[in-house]
């Protein structure tokens, strides 16, 4: 009989967050979003103002009023449209908030539309204004690095009708990626899988990679078979979104006048293309540690053949790796208190004042993710597992959550968000913290091994294996830029020849796993999975760092910085310079002492 997964109304409250924290009703949030188009509509007051060289003589006042317009819209509109999305993400069958959501996404685009006059109307004006208003008018002053990055833009910004015109189309531009989320997540359907005992089991989302971590290999590939047949019957349907999520990012490329898809995403966070490109080349010179490492895993787990849903497997036998959620709570904050006291009284207050959503229910959003709106505390959800991997993940997640309570606590609105390129260096670090913790308390020999295992599973699941996605998403947007077209069966061929390159030849690359990028929500916000490996890197450094030279100080500067500079230049304030290779090449280097002690 198969064991079902609980509903959302049969959760306890304790185990969920405090939404109401954010909005305290469905009924509040109606007033919300009515006060929310109305700020939106102030907005469009200043329309046609900013540019008026007649009006030169208040230019200042007039540009400082249209943007603490804006940003009281933006904040107001972010609110509603969190809400929303956090409650349709507890399940994705529940039609009210799945309406709420949609609702929400029409206040966005009432939002970038309202405001899509402000940038082109400041390109009209001569910088020379732009910086003499600054310097006259102190309370400008916040918004300079803002201006400034708007003057750098220059010739990507569209006349104000264009750029009207693109605000509209943001819905449909989003519909690739809803339309994944709704098939990924509410309609897609797994077949159950028997466990030791040949008891039925359901194969879900959250339990997929708990599976292919079982000792026992006729579980693992169950779950993996269970997996990607799922895909299969959906082959053409999700080739259809997908391609189409490439074209769109092909379109706005182009319509925004970018050589490439690549160049238009980093080009807004000011990163240069080199560091993509460098990311790939190194990885790809360092892939004999890869096979090195699969042959290794080869042989440790006694096996003629090594299968791909093999790879996920332990290698250290009897090694415990369940984790109560409440043991993990408190070993994450011991882990954390080389941050200091404050980082570490915020995290205890975070992790018991409803900051987290806990556990697996009937239609929630697969997988783990920080979220929140300005002037909030953050939000996690887990689908928490009873594992060392769940622990982690809590530990990673409340990185990022930490680091939006630091910059929410620091800065103003309009540089209250950050990079995803920081992001997961704020996140990141936590995680190898945690393992540098982990590594120093167990006392147990078997234990450790296990843990150096674990770790060498992050290298591989985050430096190599995001950095393979990144490979993949470049080709596909290249092919397209070229005019050539994608099929289901020219994707799983692209993808099975960068497997068959990454995990060398003591593995058998089974077909299924040829279809894996049918399964990856990260694909449709283009060019976002090479940040995981970029950040790795820089959280070792920076975690060997803290615990070496006692660096928290300039760490927490950095988590305050939100994007207030440019990605690079914060994480220079931390201590680490992303313009070069070498936190990539010693990233490397500790994944070779590793392969070393594990053998």
């Amino acid at each position: 009989m198969t064991k079902d997964i609980k509903k959302r109304s049969e959760v306890l409250e304790e185990f969920k967050w405090k939404i109401s924290d954010l909005c305290e009703s469905d009924e509040k949030w109606e007033s919300l979003f009515s006060e929310a188009m109305a700020k939106i509509k102030k907005i469009g007051e200043y329309k046609g103002k900013i540019q008026d060289k007649n009006n030169y003589k208040n230019f200042a006042e007039t540009l400082l009023n249209c943007l603490k317009a804006k940003d009281k819209a933006g904040i107001i509109t972010e609110t509603v449209y969190v809400y929303a999305n956090l409650r349709a993400n507890e399940d994705s069958g529940n039609s009210k908030y799945q309406a709420m959501s949609g609702r929400a996404d029409t206040l966005i685009v009432a939002f970038s539309s309202e405001s899509a006059f402000i940038e082109p109307e400041l390109l009209e004006v001569p910088e020379s204004e732009i910086k003499k208003a600054l310097s006259e008018n102190n309370e400008l002053k916040i918004y300079e690095h803002y201006l400034m990055d708007i003057l750098r833009s220059k010739e990507h910004i569209l006349p104000a009708e264009q750029e009207d015109i693109l605000a509209r189309v943001y819905e449909i531009a989003q519909a690739p990626d809803n339309i994944f989320g709704m098939l990924n997540n509410a309609d897609l359907k797994f077949d159950d899988i028997k466990d030791e005992k040949g008891n039925l089991v359901p194969m879900t989302h959250g339990k997929y990679i708990s599976y292919l971590e079982s000792p026992n290999r006729e579980i693992r590939k169950q779950a993996f078979e269970s997996c990607y047949k799922a895909y299969l019957k959906q082959k053409n349907t999700l080739a259809a979104i997908y391609v189409s999520s490439v074209k769109k990012d092909v379109f706005f490329a182009s319509v925004r006048k970018y050589p490439s898809s690549l160049e238009a995403s980093l080009f807004s966070t000011n990163i240069p293309v080199s560091v993509y490109h460098n990311l790939i080349a190194e990885v790809n010179k360092h892939l004999p540690l890869m096979h090195r490492y699969i042959d290794i895993r080869k042989k440790k787990l006694k096996l003629d053949e090594l299968h791909m849903y093999d790879i996920y497997a332990p290698i250290v036998k009897d090694a415990d790796t369940k984790m109560d959620y409440d043991k993990a709570k408190e070993i994450v904050i011991k882990a954390l208190q080389p941050m200091g006291e404050e980082y570490v009284s915020q995290l205890r207050k975070g992790l018991s004042e409803g900051w987290i959503d806990i556990y697996e229910n009937e239609g929630k959003r697969s997988g783990a993710y920080a979220w929140g709106a300005y002037g909030n505390h953050p939000y996690v959800s887990l689908n928490y597992d009873g594992t060392i991997n769940s622990m982690f993940t809590l530990a990673h997640e409340m990185g990022h959550a930490m680091h939006s309570h630091y910059t929410w606590s620091n800065q103003p609105y309009v540089y209250g968000d950050y990079t995803i390129f920081v992001a997961e260096v704020a996140s990141t670090v936590n995680e190898a913290l945690l393992m540098e913790y982990l590594l120093k308390t167990t006392d147990d020999e078997n234990g450790k091994n296990y843990l150096i295992n674990y770790f060498l599973e992050q290298f591989r699941g985050t430096l190599f294996r995001q950095t393979m996605f990144a490979e993949f998403e470049l080709i596909t947007h290249e092919l397209t830029e070229k005019g050539e077209t994608l099929t289901y069966d020219r994707l799983c061929e692209i993808y099975r020849g960068l497997n068959i390159k990454y995990f060398g030849e003591n593995i058998v690359i089974d077909h299924e796993i040829d279809r894996e990028w049918a399964r990856i929500p990260h694909f449709y916000n283009a060019f976002y999975v090479y940040q995981y490996a970029t950040g790795y890197s820089a959280a070792i450094a920076l975690s060997q760092k803290i615990l070496k030279e006692n660096g928290s100080r300039d760490y927490i500067e950095f988590l305050k910085g939100g994007s207030s500079k440019y990605s690079i230049d914060l994480l220079k304030i931390a201590g680490v310079d992303m313009s070069d290779a070498k936190p990539i090449e010693e990233a490397m280097s500790v994944f070779k002492d590793l392969l070393d002690k594990i053998e």
